[in-house]
């Protein structure tokens, strides 16, 4: 039974998308969905870091060693998830800020996402991607959902971009 979820669940999803309803976020896809991936090249300052990416940033995190994180920092796309494929920050599923070990699923990691979120949000070109979804419901077919295996959810993920785009709105921001 399980094995048929994932099939009905992309029907659904690509049926609310050619209903206009909402985004399945890719690189591959047009804009805005495509310019909403991690992988995307918008630069951003974070705790005093130049990063040039949301994936350098998230693929950084998975090493303990701060000059290491700050030169994964500048990688974009796939070159970043390369780099973060090397650290087996799954064996321990310990996330690191500038040395600081967190527990992958804490609410000190939670509240460093949100800010790194907030952060890419000051991105003028971030801000109008993610304010051309409208109130289109956001999905990451693609992502995976188990925390043990990735550093970002597609659960996780939809709802930092939901909640910046609802702080946006709001003038939160």
């Amino acid at each position: 039974m399980r094995k048929c979820f994932f099939p009905i669940r992309l029907l659904y999803v690509h049926f609310l998308c050619r209903l206009g309803l909402a985004i399945d976020i890719s690189s591959s896809m047009a804009y805005p969905a495509g310019a909403l991936s991690n992988f995307t090249h918008f630069e951003f300052s974070f705790r005093g870091f130049h990063v040039a990416s949301m994936e350098g940033l998230l693929q950084g995190l998975k090493f303990s060693d701060a000059k290491k994180q700050a030169d994964i920092f500048q990688l974009i796309g796939v070159k970043a998830k390369r780099k973060g494929a090397k650290s087996k920050w799954k064996d321990t599923q310990t996330i690191y800020w500038q040395g600081v070990a967190m527990a992958r699923e804490s609410d000190e990691y939670k509240a460093l996402l949100r800010e790194a979120y907030d952060a890419l949000a000051t991105n003028a070109e971030f801000r109008a991607a993610l304010l051309a979804t409208g109130r289109k419901r956001l999905f990451h077919t693609m992502g995976k959902t188990d925390p043990k295996k990735t550093v970002l959810t597609e659960k996780e993920f939809c709802k930092l971009l939901t909640d910046v785009r609802s702080r946006l709105w709001s003038s939160d921001l």
